[in-house]
């Protein structure tokens, strides 16, 4: 069990944390160190054992890593974040910043009363869907923080949803020109750039044009982000892949690959060539990766991913809640229904498919261009354990356990690295005048606990965490602090 490190500091006061492990973010080496905060900034890194004057409290953190707070690039937090502040999957792993709008489904703007296609559905139940810009779901952000900073995206498929009556079609210049206006309209308001989805139905028909025309309003903007889960990541991948940096290029944005994978026993040891396709890339535009580490993946229920998959489990299922958590093999043995059938019994669902090879997920997430991003969907009934344990796994298996990263290049790919792609001026690395989103850990007992079973489980080893210089998480349980704000690029 962590052991608690508490502070709570006022907006004012100047504390030290004395005596731990200093991993800085930029991969380079750990060394002995102290850090002053000063309210909500990092005032000061001391050479370890200096004194100071004026500091309120001094805490002692022998024996453990001071960190930057963990940044999630990839999450689905959209709703979760107004509906439970505390964030508790994210800060008990460590997480002081969360990027959210990806796969192309983020919470606005979709109009109120609008139906609801899945994967949307995925962002949370309907009544979280109540705002028509993208405005006005940022502003309910900044006038009820949650307990972490967020960096938003915006959903194509939501600009869809928006726009069109019938997603099963490519859009009208019309509906591109209102889709585009929407853009443009969140992109004031503050949005870090879209992200796209053509995997899922709603998206499927949109074509390559289509997203350029969309995205033009991010040309001439700095730092503009294109996040896309693939059209396909099994068979086709390549095409895929290229098909991004088409729109990247065309749109003058980051593109970054979003939980990359190889889907499909056929598929397996193929990241040898698609990491080398996006290394060719990135000598020519700037490219990144974001994975977790398991070799399931989660989405809605959908027989095309049951059929690649080893092995399918059920999240949830609307048309037979009794299948919750069940084995897809198991109900069908027992039902008796082939696959069209159980679809149809069981749908609207979503389900966790292992259908990855493990040494494609290593080699993916050891890849110098690759962040950390859980992918988890906090509604789940029965989530995905990523949801809680995506970055106590990468210390704890990854780290300690198979070597396959040194810590201070793990806390890199969580931390500096996602700060640099997505545009940060002032977090992700422990430097004086940056902001202090700070994690303490225990670096010999850190590790997940949520399991494929038992996914609803706080990891073990995050002795406290602060998000702009305020505690949120002291190694057992939520502060109630909640200092979270909606972050410029």
């Amino acid at each position: 069990m962590a052991q608690p490190v508490t502070h709570h500091a006022t907006a004012s006061e100047r504390w030290l944390l004395r005596g731990g492990l200093l991993i800085d973010g930029s991969g380079a080496a750990p060394r002995a160190a102290d850090l002053l905060v000063e309210g909500d900034t990092i005032a000061a890194v001391l050479e370890s054992g200096t004194g100071v004057d004026g500091a309120h409290a001094v805490i002692d953190i022998a024996g453990r890593v001071l960190a930057p707070g963990f940044i999630d690039s990839h999450t689905h937090d959209d709703g979760y974040l107004l509906a439970h502040p505390d964030m508790v999957p994210k800060v008990s792993q460590g997480v002081t910043t969360v990027v959210t709008g990806n796969c192309g489904i983020s919470l606005a703007p979709v109009p109120p009363g609008r139906s609801l296609p899945q994967p949307l559905d995925l962002l949370g139940p309907p009544d979280l869907f109540r705002y028509p810009d993208f405005h006005a779901w940022m502003q309910a952000l900044r006038d009820a923080p949650a307990a972490v900073n967020v960096i938003p995206l915006v959903g194509h498929a939501s600009l869809r949803v928006s726009a069109m009556d019938d997603l099963q079609r490519t859009a009208t210049p019309e509906e591109c020109e209102r889709m585009a206006r929407l853009l443009e309209e969140a992109l004031q308001a503050g949005a870090f750039g879209l992200s796209t989805g053509t995997f899922y139905p709603p998206a499927q028909h949109a074509t390559t044009q289509e997203i350029i025309d969309i995205g033009a309003a991010m040309r001439g903007r700095a730092g503009m982000v294109y996040a896309t889960h693939l059209r396909d990541e099994a068979d086709h991948i390549d095409e895929a892949i290229e098909e991004a940096l088409d729109i990247g290029r065309a749109l003058g944005a980051r593109v970054v690959f979003s939980h990359h994978k190889l889907a499909g026993e056929r598929n397996h040891g193929r990241s040898l060539e698609t990491l080398a396709r996006i290394d060719r890339a990135g000598l020519l535009q700037p490219v990144c990766l974001d994975c977790h580490p398991y070799p399931a993946t989660s989405t809605m229920l959908r027989l095309d991913r049951v059929r690649l998959a080893r092995r399918t489990l059920i999240a949830w299922s609307k048309g037979d809640p009794s299948a919750q958590g069940r084995d897809y093999a198991d109900l069908q043995r027992e039902w008796g229904l082939d696959d069209e059938a159980m679809l149809q019994r069981l749908a609207p669902a979503g389900a966790i498919y292992f259908l990855m090879d493990e040494r494609d997920v290593e080699r993916i997430l050891a890849h110098p261009r690759t962040m950390v991003g859980s992918d988890g969907l906090p509604f789940d009934p029965h989530p995905h354990p990523r949801q809680w344990g995506t970055f106590t796994r990468v210390l704890s298996r990854l780290v300690r356990e198979k070597g396959l990263l040194t810590l201070e290049a793990a806390v890199h790919k969580m931390t500096g690295m996602a700060a640099e792609n997505y545009g940060l001026a002032d977090r992700g690395l422990l430097r004086a005048g940056w902001k202090a989103d700070l994690v303490v850990f225990d670096a010999a007992q850190v590790q997940d606990l949520a399991t494929f079973d038992r996914p609803v489980q706080a990891s073990r080893g995050i002795e406290g965490v602060w998000v702009n210089g305020q505690q949120v998480w002291d190694g057992r349980q939520p502060t109630g602090q909640r200092p979270g704000r909606v972050l410029e690029r």
